[in-house]
C-alpha cells in the first residue's frame, strides 16, 4: 500500500471512528431519571442526571424539571446550586428549578446529579417530567420529547411506576411506622437478653449449691 493511499484509509477510519463516537455519546448523554423503588401512591427520591453536552465547553448552569401529579416534593441539598420548588395548584405541575452559584456549574465531560423525595406518586404507570437545561452561553436545551416516539434527540426524562407498596418508606406514616418496628425489635432483643442473664444467673446458684453439697461429703 502507497503513502498516500495509507494516509487516505486512515483518515477514513478516523472519521468513521468519530461519527459512532458522536453517536454514542449523543445516545448515552441526555438527561435522565432514575428511582431505587417507585410505586403508584408511594414515595420515591427521584434523581436527575444532567450531562454536559455543550459543543462549545460552556457550563451548565441551570436546570428545571416539570414533576406532575405528585404530592409534595422536597429537594437534596447540591453544593454549588440553588433549589427553587413552585407548585401550580390549577394544573397540578410542581416545577423544581436549580440554578448554579456565580462560577460554578457542570463542566464539560461533567455530569450532576440532582435529587428529590416526591410524595404522593400518581395512579399512573409511567410519569414523564420535561426538563430544561441552561448553559452559561445562552443556549437552551428543552428535554420534552415523548421518550415513546421512536429514538426521539431530545427525550424527557421518564420513570415507569409499579403497583404495590414497596419494601422502602411511602410517606411519613410509614416512616413513623418503621421507626416504632425498630423500637419493638428493641425490646424483644431486651427481652431475649434478660431470659438469658436469669437462666445463667440459675444455673450459677446450682452450680455452687452443687459445690457445698460436695464440700459436705
Amino acid at each position: 500500500m502507497s503513502g498516500s493511499t495509507f494516509t487516505r484509509s486512515a483518515v477514513v477510519a478516523a472519521a468513521a471512528a468519530l461519527a459512532v463516537a458522536g453517536a454514542t455519546g449523543t445516545a448515552f448523554a441526555h438527561v435522565t431519571v432514575s428511582a431505587s423503588d417507585a410505586s403508584k401512591g408511594g414515595s420515591a427520591v427521584l434523581v436527575f442526571r444532567v450531562p454536559n453536552e455543550s459543543a462549545s465547553g460552556s457550563p451548565t448552569v441551570g436546570l428545571g424539571v416539570e414533576i406532575s401529579g405528585v404530592t409534595t416534593v422536597d429537594t437534596e441539598t447540591v453544593p454549588g446550586w440553588k433549589a427553587a420548588v413552585n407548585k401550580d395548584s390549577g394544573s397540578g405541575v410542581t416545577t423544581v428549578t436549580w440554578t448554579a452559584d456565580p462560577g460554578t456549574g457542570i463542566a464539560a465531560g461533567q455530569f450532576e446529579q440532582f435529587s428529590v423525595l416526591a410524595n404522593g406518586l400518581p395512579d399512573k404507570d409511567e410519569m414523564i417530567m420535561p426538563a430544561t437545561q441552561t448553559y452559561a452561553d445562552g443556549q437552551v436545551v428543552r428535554w420534552d420529547q415523548n421518550p415513546g416516539d421512536g429514538e426521539p434527540e431530545y427525550p424527557a426524562p421518564s420513570l415507569t411506576l409499579h403497583d404495590g407498596q414497596s419494601a422502602g418508606a411511602h410517606d411519613h406514616g410509614d416512616i413513623q411506622a418503621t421507626a416504632s418496628e425498630t423500637e419493638s425489635s428493641k425490646d424483644t432483643t431486651a427481652r431475649w437478653l434478660g431470659a438469658l442473664g436469669l437462666a445463667l444467673g440459675a444455673l450459677a446458684v446450682l452450680a455452687v449449691i452443687g459445690i457445698g453439697v460436695r464440700g459436705r461429703h
